[in-house]
């Protein structure tokens, strides 16, 4: 199961009523690349594929593809506001080491 927090589900709500294409969810995929060796991506999606898992919190809907999702099973998304700057983090029990962007595991 991957994990939304209160704050990244309200992120993500606001993503999508602000977008300028009919939106109903969030993709997040891991792909190969990064200064760790995968790297977190996402974006706003219009629907599912046929091949994806579908999770739901709170009217959010979040579409991960099979490969990228055993690789983030157990992860807890939060929306973070900080001085350093505001964006989404990733508490990941599958990776062996992350950098410092937090973007980026192995």
């Amino acid at each position: 199961m991957i994990n939304l927090t209160d704050s990244a589900v309200s992120a993500v709500k606001s993503a999508i009523s602000s977008a300028t294409q009919p939106s109903s969810g969030l993709r997040i995929m891991v792909e190969a690349g990064g200064c760790a060796g995968f790297k977190y991506m996402m974006g706003i999606d219009n629907e599912a594929k046929p091949d994806d898992t579908v999770i739901e919190r709170d009217g959010v809907k979040v579409f991960v593809d099979t490969k990228s999702h055993e690789y983030l099973e157990g992860t807890t998304i939060d929306f973070v506001v900080a001085l350093e700057g505001s964006g989404f983090t990733f508490d990941n029990p599958n990776a062996k080491s992350s950098c410092s962007c937090g973007k980026s595991f192995s």
